[in-house]
């Protein structure tokens, strides 16, 4: 199971837009968008989870795709160091 990154989303995203549109790829196994605490519209940015050989696929056919007048940003995700203890 590989988690992307998703970004360059437009803020009328749904769920839905983004399952179908990686759904041509494969099975997302998970999806969570990074939504906004008061007006619940999403922040642009979100995650999936799919299996390895769907999620190269999706990253090589979406990413940089116009998707809502903007170009998608799509890649594994990169998980943040950690801040060590001082």
């Amino acid at each position: 199971m590989k988690k992307l990154f998703v970004g360059n989303l437009p803020a009328s995203t749904k769920d839905n837009d983004v399952i179908e549109l990686f759904s041509q790829f494969g099975k997302v196994r998970s999806l969570k968008l990074a939504s906004d605490v008061f007006t619940s519209q999403c922040k642009g940015f979100g995650f999936i989870e799919m299996e390895g050989h769907e999620a190269r696929a999706a990253i090589a056919g979406l990413d940089g795709k116009d998707f809502n007048g903007k170009p998608l940003k799509v890649n594994f995700e990169v998980p943040k160091k950690s801040r060590g203890r001082r």
